[in-house]
């Protein structure tokens, strides 16, 4: 497999084929500049690579492989994307702006991992028999409950974390004998090519696996497709909504992993020298581009001053640069466009009252930077306070009591992370209990990612399940069967 940053022919049926579309340039965030090209897919390099995922499952191998069979292949493919583990990494920190050590412990180690986890699930077996049943005349019988692939699964990437959000997406999907049609974002192509020529060396069947570029037009009508069966999409609520709609035309199901606005709680007996590196990294990591991250810091009023200056030194501290060079600590936003929106959330904020602490301006050298942000003093409904900025900002909301506290971080339409910092573990477990959010962390988290935990949203940040047992069944299609023996 060669580990390319210019494409000339999209990944359909098990080949490279021609696009209809012209070639567009991929932007390195760090420097403005391209680093390759690759085509804009069209809506005829669309249907024919529903088309042939189309014909892979319903007259393919793929979906009546036995599991142990096709997590050989998959365990291969992984192989071969771990076999070229540098090339990849430049090639990620190149077109989406990762510091290395963040390609290393996301797209590889919790990729590979979830996906490896996936195949790992449905080997162990899914099925299940009823107890069986001695009937009238001495017949035997009961019921089983197996589970079906659901058949040709769309799935649509942002760009952040794109090459662990398509291995995320890919391993459940596969390892239940779905066929599947990638649309990576536009500005992270190269991400969902190159598992293309991974998947073609590993020997996955032709019309397993297919990988179209494109825009939203494409996005549009593969979700709309009937001969699609499902979409798993991952992205903005505003855009969740709109997958949504047009899939209840064909009454496919949604899986939707949308936006976020977490909340951190910051007791009043919380060590604040720990909350100000919890906080900090929570609302910088890959330059505040996770919907995941922490970017309401809801803080007692005691520790606000102390807390303010902690993020303060932290972000002043920060070295932003070119994730390739040594030293760095925070890499670009994906786009000048992110960058100005980013911008436009921080001016906002000050028209809405909010005293800029920290940052609040653009790092003058080429590239797509903005230094991190902190925001206090605006009121918990406020637009900074309230809608998913995707950048490093952050807002200090201040409360004094724990019920306030929740309260705060509740009111929000959004429920997907949250945090607590805590001393006392029991209340920091009360806190964590009452947020209306998916997942909490509580000071900082386990020490590893767990693999077989479930990432949900509540409210506009999703539905559906990612990850996990209950992520590998959001794949599956549950049939029960009666028999009777004899």
């Amino acid at each position: 497999m060669e580990v390319r940053t210019s494409y000339d022919a999209l990944f359909v049926d098990g080949a490279w084929a021609p696009s209809t579309g012209p070639c567009v340039d991929v932007v390195n965030p760090a420097t403005g500049r391209a680093i390759g090209s690759v085509p804009e897919g069209t809506l005829t390099d669309l249907d024919a690579a529903v088309g042939a995922a189309r014909r892979a499952f319903d007259e393919g191998p793929w979906p009546r492989l036995s599991q142990a069979d096709r997590g050989v292949l998959l365990r291969r493919f992984v192989e071969v994307l771990d076999g070229h583990r540098a090339e990849l990494s430049a090639m990620i920190t190149a077109e989406s702006g990762a510091l290395p050590r963040l390609v290393d412990s996301t797209h590889f180690g919790l990729g590979f991992g979830r996906f490896l986890h996936a195949v790992d699930l449905a080997g162990a077996g899914l099925d299940s028999v009823t107890p069986l049943t001695v009937g009238p005349g001495s017949v035997l019988g009961g019921t089983a409950l197996v589970h079906e692939p659901i058949g040709v699964a769309g799935l649509i990437t942002p760009f952040n974390f794109p090459l662990f959000l398509n291995l995320s997406k890919l391993g459940p999907a596969l390892a239940l004998g779905n066929t599947v049609v990638l649309k990576p974002s536009p500005l992270t192509p190269l991400e969902g090519l190159v598992l293309g020529a991974a998947a073609a060396e590993a020997g996955l069947p032709p019309g397993v696996l297919n990988v179209v570029t494109g825009g939203a037009e494409v996005g549009e009508r593969l979700v709309a497709d009937r001969r699609v069966d499902m979409i798993s999409f991952t992205g903005s609520d505003r855009t969740g909504s709109a997958v949504m709609r047009t899939a209840a035309d064909s009454l496919k199901p949604v899986v939707l992993e949308l936006g976020g606005k977490s909340a951190l709680v910051v007791r009043e007996d919380a060590d604040v020298a720990r909350a100000a590196d919890i906080a900090y990294s929570s609302f910088t990591l890959h330059a505040g581009q996770g919907c995941v991250l922490l970017t309401r810091h809801v803080v007692h009023r005691s520790l606000v001053d102390d807390l303010l200056d902690g993020l303060a030194t932290r972000a002043e501290a920060a070295v932003i640069g070119d994730p390739t060079e040594p030293g760095t600590t925070m890499g670009p936003l994906v786009s000048e466009e992110q960058r100005r929106r980013v911008a436009s959330y921080v001016e906002i904020g000050a028209e809405e009252g909010g005293e800029v602490v920290c940052g609040g301006r653009p790092v003058d050298r080429d590239g797509f930077f903005y230094r991190p942000t902190v925001i206090h003093g605006v009121t918990p409904a406020a637009r900074v306070a309230q809608e998913e900025i995707f950048g490093p900002v952050a807002v200090v909301l201040p409360f004094d009591t724990d019920d306030e506290a929740v309260a705060i971080a509740n009111d929000s339409r959004f429920g997907l992370s949250g945090g607590v910092v805590s001393a006392d573990a029991g209340k920091a477990w009360e806190i964590a209990r009452r947020l209306r959010t998916g997942s909490v962390r509580i000071n900082g988290g386990g020490t590893a990612p767990d693999l077989a935990a479930p990432i949900t949203g509540w409210g506009a940040s999703g539905v559906g399940t990612e990850h996990g047992l209950a992520g590998l069944l959001e794949f599956a299609q549950p049939k029960s069967v009666a028999f009777r023996a004899g």
